[in-house]
């Protein structure tokens, strides 16, 4: 039996994907905040998919509740087959966690960096081990601040969105170096995808993702589709793509150096 993990999957893309493959006979492993939505995804799905799923609930902008996550999965789990990376709490504005991390960074990027590095033992136990990182791809390879990583100053909403989504793409080198056989997939969606839209955000953005979403949005079940193809036929090795449409990889100068430093102060910001 296939074993797929997905964090984010109470909603939108993630809740999409968690209900096809446990329609699919998979073993899905859902993180996120919400039992009630968990609950409610797993009574609309064939009874035989209660004993398949399993709810971790967690906070991924907490180091610790990441690392609780990862240490269930290790002691529960002989391998992974997928792991998808959905979960999204937009903040327009800096913001501290009870940690001291900053809150965008340490969601978008420290928890998927725990999840890639501790879980790629499961991963290479998995015949055709997958990695799908939902962070749009082709930030610029100039994005990274390395001397600030966590922006304590300068912060803005378009910095931190570029920084985190360069960050994925660098993860995805150190991924593929550690294992040949791993297929890593950085995919943004081509347009809106419909959901709840969770985050601390303006008035003004709140009101255009709504108000677009549901007059233009992609329903989850039809964005997902481009990632269930990439799941079930993995090519190892990494690749992008927007929606359906294969993009290309971000090349910067120092590529395998930004990985290799980015790893590096991850590690001393988690020790």
């Amino acid at each position: 039996m296939h074993t797929i993990v997905i964090t984010g999957g109470t909603d939108g893309i993630g809740a999409a994907l968690a209900r096809h493959y446990l329609a699919a006979g998979s073993h899905v492993t859902v993180i996120g905040r919400n039992r009630d939505k968990f609950d409610a995804l797993v009574a609309d799905a064939d009874p035989s998919a209660v004993a398949r799923a399993e709810f971790l609930a967690a906070d991924l902008s907490l180091v610790a509740d990441s690392r609780r996550v990862v240490d269930h999965l290790r002691t529960q789990h002989q391998h992974i087959d997928a792991l998808v990376l959905a979960a999204s709490f937009i903040r327009q504005r800096r913001h501290t966690t009870a940690e001291g991390h900053e809150a965008s960074w340490a969601l978008f990027f420290l928890s998927k960096y725990l999840f890639v590095t501790e879980l790629a033992p499961l991963l290479r136990a998995a015949e055709r081990p997958v990695i799908v990182n939902i962070a749009v791809p082709g930030a610029r390879a100039d994005a990274m601040h390395f001397e600030d990583l966590e922006m304590i100053q300068g912060f803005t909403f378009k910095r931190s969105n570029a920084q985190q989504r360069r960050a994925n793409e660098l993860l995805g080198i150190r991924a593929t170096d550690d294992n040949p056989d791993l297929a890593y997939l950085t995919w943004g969606p081509a347009r809106l995808v419909r959901s709840s839209f969770a985050g601390e955000v303006g008035k003004g953005m709140r009101l255009t993702a709504t108000v677009l979403g549901r007059l233009l949005g992609q329903r989850p079940e039809a964005a997902i589709q481009p990632i269930i193809r990439f799941i079930d036929n993995p090519n190892p090795g990494r690749a992008a793509y927007r929606g359906a449409t294969e993009c290309a990889l971000t090349v910067g100068d120092h590529d395998e150096e930004d990985a290799t430093r980015l790893a590096a102060a991850v590690a001393e910001s988690l020790s």
